[in-house]
């Protein structure tokens, strides 16, 4: 059973060995722990300064793509490693590393395929009060979105079985955090949290530069891929609040006319029959989202099975250029 941890960085050359020093390289069920870093194109010692800390994997991005790249290029980079169990957590020193054992129990235990470690906001002293609201309540819409009963989750301090990680795509340019829960929730991998302790803050976030940024930009990502996977449920309801919306003007037009008062209304009917129209589009519009939406499905399970394919043969290989190097010598 091999363990990789990854950490994706970006100028953590102060953080860093703190966060690997943190890391336990022996679990119990766990045959081997390997660490992976990868570099979203820092300025800094962060490379020079991983290997020195022994780090054991190094991938390097030249230009720096943001916290979701680095995210997906580990998971694929830890896939081919042959990770039978991958942890992510962040180059910030924010987690502690000791909490890696409970992190991947239900995964040992095959109670889970993907536990998020939950930091328990009310406990974090440097949050804001608004802050903790902000995170309890998109993390309650996560849940309603994703069927999962995740506390916390925007914690990057988390674990994946290989299954798990072999299924997950991320599609944001923004975090991962969100779009992985949503994905799972819709994709029946069994999610699982636990208890996890924080360090002191030693930085600010670079994620976002301010909570109006990172609340706007988390909605956009909780729509986008709710919708992504329920189109019909989404495009349905709206057809159906304008459809709504128009019937009862309709109706009261109707009251007015009947009335012999209809003459001063005409822009009540005419708002009628935009509305009944636009409910009327936005049902074809759900009908034709959910269409692409199953073509997508059948997409994603070919692109499970290529990667199955292609790992399987990247470890035969793997397994065949050792025993002939075993061989020659």
């Amino acid at each position: 059973m091999k363990l990789i941890v990854q950490i994706p960085c970006l100028n953590e050359e102060k953080t860093l060995p703190l966060t690997v020093r943190d890391i336990p390289r022996s679990i119990s069920g766990i045959d081997k722990v390997e660490i992976l870093i990868i570099d979203d194109g820092s300025t800094d010692r962060t490379v020079e300064i991983a290997r020195k800390c022994g780090v054991d994997h190094i991938i390097r991005i030249t230009k720096t793509k943001g916290l979701a790249n680095g995210f997906k290029v580990g998971i694929d980079a830890c896939l081919r490693l042959d990770a039978d169990i991958i942890v992510n957590t962040d180059g910030d020193n924010q987690y502690k590393g000791q909490d890696i054992p409970k992190l991947i129990q239900p995964i040992l235990n095959r109670q889970a395929e993907m536990v998020i470690g939950d930091r328990q906001i009310d406990t974090i002293e440097h949050f804001s009060d608004t802050k903790k609201f902000l995170q309890k309540f998109g993390s309650w819409v996560v849940r309603l979105a994703s069927a999962t009963d995740v506390p916390d989750t925007t914690s990057g301090f988390r674990a994946y079985s290989r299954e798990a990680a072999t299924k997950i795509n991320v599609l944001s340019e923004f975090t991962y955090t969100l779009e992985t829960i949503i994905q799972a929730g819709q994709k029946n991998i069994v999610v699982s949290h636990v208890p996890i302790g924080t360090n002191e803050k030693l930085r600010d976030s670079r994620l976002f530069k301010g909570i109006r940024e990172y609340v706007s930009r988390s909605i956009i990502t909780i729509i986008r891929i709710y919708t992504m996977y329920r189109p019909l449920k989404v495009f349905m309801r709206l057809g159906t609040l304008l459809f709504g919306l128009g019937f009862l003007l309709g109706l009261r037009y109707l009251y007015y006319f009947l009335t012999g008062t209809g003459q001063g209304h005409i822009q009540s009917l005419i708002l009628t029959a935009a509305l009944l129209m636009m409910g009327f589009q936005t049902w074809i519009f759900g009908l034709l989202a959910d269409l692409i939406s199953a073509n997508r499905k059948l997409n994603e399970e070919t692109l499970y099975r290529v990667r199955k394919l292609e790992l399987a043969n990247h470890i035969i290989k793997e397994t065949f250029e050792m025993a002939a190097a075993d061989e020659r010598k």
